[in-house]
């Protein structure tokens, strides 16, 4: 078994964006693409952003047991991590970087145990979370009530995870978890 990186947070609090600026410093890493039950937003292509599956060849594949998780986010969406990404990563030598829903991160962490970093991403506070979520322009007034809601609860499960980094200034939340990554890689 090969090292695994996992960061999770509440929709909105930047957890993609320090990913991607991590995956140009770290040459090691290997994203795993989620499979999700949705369809695409915007310009997301199929196999880049996510693997779009229709709800019935999700809860098809669900079934089969071809999810290492999976999660029901919202009422008739399915997201999940396939068990074909960690194969796929680990055949190429690469450590692998996970961009997942907090019950997502819980259940990778235990599967992995130690080796996983498990790393939540948080807000400064709910009101710069809404601020985010309204900015980026593409949900509803009701998916974003739906996403903040969540979003409480999710907060509170900060605990469960190995570090806990504040995005309020993005360089310096990138800068932190370099470091952490950092450190884990070379034990």
């Amino acid at each position: 078994m090969g090292k695994a990186i996992l960061f999770s947070a509440p929709s909105g609090c930047g957890k993609t964006t320090i990913i991607s600026q991590l995956m140009r410093y770290f040459d090691c890493f290997g994203f795993s693409i989620s499979a999700t039950s949705r369809a695409p937003r915007g310009d997301e292509r199929d196999g880049k952003d996510y693997y779009f599956l229709s709800p019935d060849e999700f809860r098809r594949r669900a079934a089969r047991g071809d999810f290492l998780e999976w999660e029901e986010v919202y009422a008739g969406t399915c997201y999940g991590t396939l068990k074909s990404e960690v194969d796929r990563i680990w055949a190429e030598g690469k450590v692998i970087v996970f961009d997942v829903d907090v019950n997502g991160g819980c259940n990778i962490k235990r599967f992995f145990g130690a080796d996983a970093l498990s790393i939540f991403v948080k807000p400064p506070s709910l009101e710069v979370l809404e601020e985010r979520l309204r900015g980026r322009g593409t949900d509803s007034e009701e998916a974003i009530g739906r996403r903040l809601a969540r979003s409480a609860e999710e907060l509170l499960r900060a605990p469960e995870f190995d570090v806990t980094i504040v995005n309020d200034v993005l360089s310096r939340a990138v800068a932190e978890a370099r470091t952490v990554i950092g450190a884990f890689l070379e034990r």
